[in-house]
């Protein structure tokens, strides 16, 4: 099987696993499941987030989705407890369907990380 046939039958097992948790089977898509990370990351599951804080929580997950790649560096969590990063490298220019395959990349990597797939 090749490395694009393997990311694509990950990617879709964590799509339907996460559809099935959290959208009653609806497909969720690319961001919806990058906010899903970013919730997770800060640990506060049962919370309700404004619309600054939902684009902090992305902000979150895409830079620990990345921080395996050399992009970002963990640097401290702060009183609120939430993670802060620092920029290590910055994103080379990415076409968005490059863009795409990276997150879904990182986002496979994260969940096999945390053996929700193999």
């Amino acid at each position: 099987m090749s490395r694009d046939e393997q990311l694509k039958q990950r990617w879709d097992k964590v799509v339907t696993i996460l559809s099935n948790q959290f959208a009653e089977g609806d497909l969720l898509d690319l961001d919806a499941i990058i906010y899903l990370i970013g919730v997770q990351e800060l640990g506060k599951v049962h919370q309700t987030f404004k619309k600054d804080e939902k684009l902090n929580l992305m902000h979150i997950a895409i830079c620990r989705l990345l921080e395996p790649y050399g992009y970002y560096e963990f640097d401290y969590v702060d009183k609120e407890g939430w993670p802060h990063y620092n920029v290590k490298e910055a994103l080379p220019p990415l076409k968005a369907g490059e863009q795409s395959v990276l997150m879904k990349e990182a986002i496979v990597n994260y969940f096999l990380e945390r053996e929700v797939i193999e």
